[in-house]
């Protein structure tokens, strides 16, 4: 592009060198100082007033007074004002006369006070400004797609993902991404100074069964065979810990092949670490004082609610909050209503009952008053996650009930049930019938979505929370066999290792009548706000043990060496009682900045169909580097449809292309379990 007109240009290299070599600099005053700027956009104060001064950036604002031409001078570090004065500097002012909002400048100048009354107290740069003597375009620029001072929830999405790049300019977006660096600094620091060593692992990895679906890397040097991307770090830490590392930790990035939602990217970080020599206590203890000591750091004006974390069984946590993620911010807990329903005489619970059902509901508080639309829609909603219905009890302020069921009860029985429920005049009584955990789960989604309508929950506070004792395993009835509920690596509670056996006696017939169902996990999740911040356990740590539940999951001997012989190999060779925890990154940046969707934390997120709008990304590979790597696509859309295979001479060693698409792992395939790796799901 030309040069503006009235714009004085000198070459980069004269303008860094000249500037170096004119004040005799051999090293900076300040890690911030260059040779394009004594200070950032954000470092200007009234103490400076008098001092030359550089400062290089974008123009953020201009405004033009004709004699007089204001720019605002914008880096991450804050904003700046710039005043070019037509007789003072009149270079300068051609110069300025050209700029327009997003071009890179650097400029020169004296730093001055504001005249009284032209302070900008919004601002920490507020009280002065740069008086302009020279200034130097390093960069013109289009007007952006869109400006770059709008809030958020103005902006189209897929316009700031296509034009990421300029929607990390913007503030909002620079705070979010600079605490994040925050927190992995803190994270860091608290690790090295408790004793952990940070200790990389590979990206490049045997694919096994974990749950989601991998994504895969086809070898070039290996023709036909594949390397798969991690889901977790999740056997190289245990085997860590067999290698006498016995405190790891990184900050890890994992991949999986997954449907896409507010907390879930198809490439994520999380903190992993794993521990040697401890009990499930010592890891929780670890994990709560380092969450402690991160939050006050980088957030310090959010209060820790509870401390020490409360902490609650799997079976607390659904019986009272609905969800085993719970959001202990507000209460709106659950009742079991069991024992009210039979001495109310209430038929249409009755029934649930004595199938072997459960009855629960909670009060949403000063909601006695709600139109029948709005109880509709509620109705709806608990349909809409799987109940069958919905039964609800509005109180007047005077105690009065209306209910669909109170024609059958009657007006006393009705209030008597609202009266257990813990309702008091003027509330909402919920209340859903069904099967044991489905049922307090559908109040669960239905206690958060009321939460958020009134605004129950403290933004401010972060309310950290344990759960643990999950069930060991679930039962598969497609595969007649039990899973994981978590992790395949965790260990049994264990006052529980005696119910690792199937009635049959032989693991390979399991049943779901077995003792396993009842077998607990030395698991352990850490909740924040309700959301999943990470999960953990203690591991087997001896090969048969492991093997053994294996075993109950379905694994043939064979199976088991041929996917996890790495980890059953390495027990033989003595393993030391270990357990960790995966904490996700990107989760707890969205929390501590107030977001609900991820992708407002990272730098380079995909769309929810798992597309890069910014690199147009995925995209098809060269036929070039498909006949190297020996492979062909099944159905290439490039070419209508038809399938294309490449000759015996570009394909593999054995002088035979590949005869099928790219496999990718199956989340049952082989018998495996289909709980997920280590880490938030």
């Amino acid at each position: 592009m030309p040069a503006p007109h009235g714009f004085r240009a000198r070459p980069l290299s004269q303008l860094a060198t000249g500037d170096r070599a004119r004040r005799g600099l051999r090293y900076h005053h300040s890690p911030m100082q260059t040779a394009f700027r004594d200070l950032t956009c954000g470092d200007a104060r009234i103490t400076q007033v008098g001092r030359p001064v550089s400062l290089s950036g974008w123009v953020h604002r201009r405004r033009d007074l004709g004699q007089l031409i204001f720019l605002d001078l914008r880096d991450r570090f804050g904003i700046s004002q710039v005043v070019i004065d037509a007789q003072e500097s009149p270079d300068a002012h051609a110069a300025a006369s050209a700029v327009r909002t997003e071009f890179v400048i650097t400029v020169r100048g004296v730093l001055a006070a504001r005249l009284p009354g032209t302070e900008n107290p919004k601002l920490p740069t507020g009280q002065v400004e740069l008086r302009a003597n020279e200034l130097v375009v390093l960069a013109s620029a289009r007007t952006p797609p869109f400006p770059i001072n709008e809030p958020d929830g103005q902006l189209d999405e897929s316009v700031r993902l296509t034009y990421r790049y300029l929607d990390l300019r913007r503030e909002p977006m620079q705070q979010r991404i600079m605490l994040r660096g925050r927190l992995v600094r803190a994270i860091r620091e608290a690790h090295h100074e408790a004793g952990f060593v940070e200790i990389e692992t590979p990206l490049l990895i045997k694919s096994t069964p974990e749950g989601a679906r991998d994504f895969i890397v086809p070898s070039r040097l290996q023709p036909g065979h594949f390397y798969a991307l991690p889901q977790s770090p999740q056997q190289l830490k245990q085997l860590l810990m067999v290698s006498g590392f016995d405190r790891y930790f990184q900050i890890a990035r994992c991949l999986r092949d997954e449907d896409l939602r507010g907390d879930r990217q198809p490439e994520f970080s999380q903190l992993d670490l794993e521990m040697s020599f401890v009990s499930e206590a010592d890891v929780m203890a670890w994990v709560e004082r380092m969450a402690i000591e991160v939050s006050r750091s980088v957030v310090p004006e959010r209060p820790v609610r509870d401390e020490p974390f409360k902490v609650l069984t799997y079976r607390e946590a659904i019986d009272r909050f609905g969800s085993d993620k719970p959001d202990i911010r507000y209460g709106m807990e659950l009742t079991d209503l069991g024992a009210a329903v039979r001495d109310s005489g209430a038929r249409i619970l009755q029934v649930t009952l004595d199938a072997g059902g459960r009855v629960f509901g909670f009060v949403a508080p000063g909601m006695g008053e709600a139109s029948r639309s709005q109880l509709d829609g509620l109705t709806e909603t608990s349909r809409r996650h799987g109940a069958k219905g919905l039964v609800w009890m509005a109180l007047d302020e005077h105690g009065s009930v209306r209910s669909p069921i109170a024609k059958a009860l009657g007006e006393d029985r009705t209030r008597e049930l609202a009266t257990a429920a813990g309702a008091d005049p003027g509330d909402l009584v919920l209340i859903v019938a069904g099967p044991d955990v489905e049922t307090q789960e559908v109040l669960g989604k239905l206690r958060v979505e009321l939460a958020a309508r009134l605004a129950l929950a403290d933004p401010g506070t972060l309310a950290y929370v344990w759960v643990h004792r999950f069930p060991m395993y679930q039962w598969d009835a497609a595969g007649a066999r039990w899973d994981a509920t978590h992790n395949p690596f965790s260990a049994v509670l264990p006052e529980d290792e005696s119910l690792l056996v199937t009635k049959s006696g032989d693991a390979s017939r399991a049943s779901v009548d077995d003792p396993a169902g009842r077998a607990r996990a030395l698991q352990y999740d850490l909740v924040l706000n309700g959301w999943e911040l990470g999960g953990g356990s203690i591991r087997f740590n001896t090969r048969a043990m492991l093997s053994w539940s294996f075993s109950l999951m379905g694994h043939s001997l064979a199976d088991q060496q041929e996917k996890f012989g790495g980890i059953l190999d390495a027990f033989e060779y003595g393993a030391p009682p270990h357990g960790g925890i995966a904490i996700g990154i990107d989760r707890w940046a969205a929390l501590l900045t107030d977001q609900t969707n991820i992708r407002e934390v990272m730098a380079f997120p995909k769309t929810s169909s798992g597309s890069d709008l910014m690199l147009e990304a995925p995209s098809p590979v060269a036929a070039e580097q498909l006949r190297e790597l020996g492979l062909r696509l099944a159905n290439d859309a490039r070419r209508g449809g038809q399938a294309r295979s490449y000759g015996a001479s570009d394909g593999p060693s054995s002088g035979e292309a590949s005869s099928s698409p790219v496999p990718t792992a199956s989340p049952h395939s082989g018998g495996g379990p289909p709980s997920g790796p280590e880490g938030p799901s």
